[in-house]
């Protein structure tokens, strides 16, 4: 078991280790504690120290900086806990929000645990939950499950693994596969679960792009669109995970076939294909391709 008592006094032998957020864009975002962290600080590991190095000219930091990335960490893992066995105190940035959240931070912290040293964090910004409140989605439960795996195979396990959830799920991804992903997303959880799109959260042109996601792939398809990106999804409802049992009656059924059975009942090939697309939870022009083929 491991008890911190974050803050001991200036006698404390070994040093702290400050986990510093940083704006994800608008620079106003910065707290006033943040800035004198930096500032009393030792040293400052950063993530990208080209990109800190600008924001500490505004803030008229002078601090020291090291790096610490994904290809540096382990080298400098020695370096910053030998620091802080020595009493002095480093604060970890990453390039933009939360550092340790989806960042090699999160090893470093690990390991400063492992070594009883005391790990401070302190609050500021974050893309996912930003993006989050904002959204309309349910904030009672939710995930973060950050970006997905760049290999097809393993975003589309990863998915399916989430597909049931009841809470609201929370992704990063960049603008150059946010189309595939959304499509994915459509495919798997169902074209007509709600979702949210967040881009350049905090910056002069912050957009919000609420709908289906089948909607929200449309329009990536048709829109060039920069910056990095949140998704939200909503969670499956109870409903829908309830009544899955009952549903199972087309679980021997191709898609083709399912819609056939819908409009041999009297349904128009339109409502049928929509209803089966529900039915399955597949996105309703897979289905459609799928009837036509």
């Amino acid at each position: 078991m491991n008890i911190q008592k974050s803050f001991k006094g200036e006698n404390q032998e070994k040093g702290t280790l400050y986990l510093v957020p940083t704006p994800i864009g608008n620079l106003e975002d910065m707290t006033y504690r943040a800035v004198r962290v930096l500032k009393e600080a030792d040293v400052i590991a950063a993530e990208d120290t080209r990109n800190t190095r600008k924001l500490c000219h505004v803030f008229e930091i002078d601090t020291p900086l090291i790096s610490y990335h994904e290809h540096s960490r382990q080298e400098k893992e020695e370096e910053i806990t030998g620091r802080l066995h020595k009493g002095e105190s480093v604060a970890l940035v990453s390039d933009a929000g939360m550092p340790a959240v989806s960042d090699p931070g999160q090893d470093l912290v690990k390991r400063c645990i492992s070594e009883q040293l005391t790990v401070v964090p302190l609050p500021g910004a974050n893309a996912a939950l930003s993006g989050l409140v904002a959204s309309g989605l349910s904030t009672d439960m939710f995930t973060f499950v950050g970006f997905l795996n760049r290999k097809k195979k393993v975003k589309r396990e990863t998915l399916e693994s989430w597909k049931k959830s009841r809470e609201t799920l929370m992704f990063y991804e960049s603008p150059h596969r946010i189309s595939d992903t959304l499509e994915e997303m459509a495919n798997i959880f169902g074209g007509s679960r709600q979702a949210v799109l967040c881009r350049e959260l905090t910056k002069k042109h912050e957009e919000f792009l609420r709908g289906t996601l089948e909607e929200l792939h449309g329009y990536c398809v048709s829109h060039s669109l920069k910056g990095e990106m949140v998704i939200l999804v909503d969670g499956q409802s109870g409903e829908q995970v309830d009544g899955e049992e009952e549903e199972q009656w087309w679980a021997g059924l191709d898609a083709a076939d399912h819609v056939k059975v819908y409009i041999d009942k009297g349904m128009t090939s339109k409502d049928a294909i929509k209803k089966a697309a529900k039915d399955r939870n597949e996105n309703k022009r897979e289905v459609y391709k799928a009837f036509h083929t």
